[in-house]
């Protein structure tokens, strides 16, 4: 399993200083993503989330409120915290 944590500011050059750990970890059957301290969430960083998604066998997001709202008002919450347990 290959975990990679979030910064509590989730903005696009977070997103974009984060893509090659994403892409680094491809190949790993699960990819845990450490989200609890996300306290600002963008819409690049969501679509970092949904990428990873599609590309990795399980992956798992430990989501902050904040990650679970913007998803939430994005319409992504079941499709990227489907695996969390509530």
């Amino acid at each position: 399993m290959t975990t990679i944590t979030l910064p509590a500011r989730c903005d696009r050059a977070a997103a974009m200083a984060l893509f090659p750990d994403f892409v680094a970890a491809i190949g790993a059957e699960v990819l845990e993503v450490d989200a609890r301290q996300a306290e600002q969430v963008g819409l690049a960083m969501l679509q970092v989330l949904v990428s990873a998604k599609g590309s990795f066998a399980h992956v798992r997001v430990m989501p902050s409120d904040t990650l679970r709202e913007a998803a939430r008002l994005t319409g992504l919450e079941t499709y990227l915290l489907d695996e969390v347990a509530q």
